[in-house]
């Protein structure tokens, strides 16, 4: 249980990191960025889910990217 809480923080904060230079946006430090990569990857597996993508490592990456990528910017819409 434990383990698998960090292993969520640790790629959350990876795909955060990931998801902020794609977005050209700079780096808010470690914490920001695993919630952005675990919310971003709470969008990305709803959309996933919605068009039927999803199940394995590298395409649950690819949509916690994409999710935060989009929280991203919903969030630069609300500033």
């Amino acid at each position: 249980m434990i383990i698998k809480l960090l292993v969520s923080i640790i790629v959350g904060a990876i795909v955060g990191s990931i998801a902020g230079k794609i977005m050209e946006k700079e780096s808010k430090g470690f914490i920001v960025n695993a919630v952005l990569g675990i919310v971003g990857g709470a969008v990305g597996g709803w959309i996933g889910s919605i068009i039927g993508i999803g199940g394995g490592w590298i395409s649950g990456i690819i949509l916690a990217i994409v999710g935060s990528c989009l929280v991203i910017y919903l969030i630069g819409l609300l500033k």
